[in-house]
C-alpha cells in the first residue's frame, strides 16, 4: 500500500529553522513517496535503522541523516493506504531527552 504522510508542512517548517536537514529530509519524503507497505515489517525493510515502538504503539522512530535527526511517527494500515502522522521530530540529542522522560511513547507536538 502506499503510505500517505500526514502532514509534509511539518516537515518542510522544521527544514526552514534546521536548514543543514534540507536534504536528509527530502530524501526521507522521497523514499515515503515511492514506499509500498502491507504491514509494519515493511517500515523495516525501507529504513532498516527504524525503530518500531513496542506495546501496540504503533510508532516508529525514524533516523534520519546519519542519525543526526529523530522523527517520532505513528502508523495506521487502512484498506488502501498507510496514514504516517508525523509526531515529534527533532536532533538525535533532543530525542535522547525526550527517552530519558519515557516521552517517546505519547509526545504528540503535532
Amino acid at each position: 500500500m502506499k503510505v500517505h504522510l500526514i502532514k509534509k508542512q511539518t516537515i518542510e517548517q522544521y527544514i526552514m529553522v534546521n536548514p543543514q536537514g534540507r536534504t536528509p529530509f527530502r530524501l526521507w519524503v522521497t523514499t515515503i513517496n515511492e514506499a509500498d507497505w502491507a504491514d509494519p515489517e515493511d517500515i523495516l525493510e525501507t529504513f532498516r535503522s527504524t525503530d518500531l515502538l513496542g506495546n501496540g504503539m504503533d510508532r516508529a522512530v525514524f533516523n534520519i541523516g546519519g542519525n543526526n535527526y529523530r522523527m517520532i511517527c505513528h502508523y495506521v494500515f487502512g484498506e488502501k493506504k498507510v496514514h504516517l502522522f508525523i509526531c515529534w521530530i527533532g536532533t538525535h540529542a533532543e530525542y535522547s531527552k525526550i527517552c530519558k522522560g519515557n516521552q517517546q511513547h505519547k509526545i504528540n507536538m503535532f
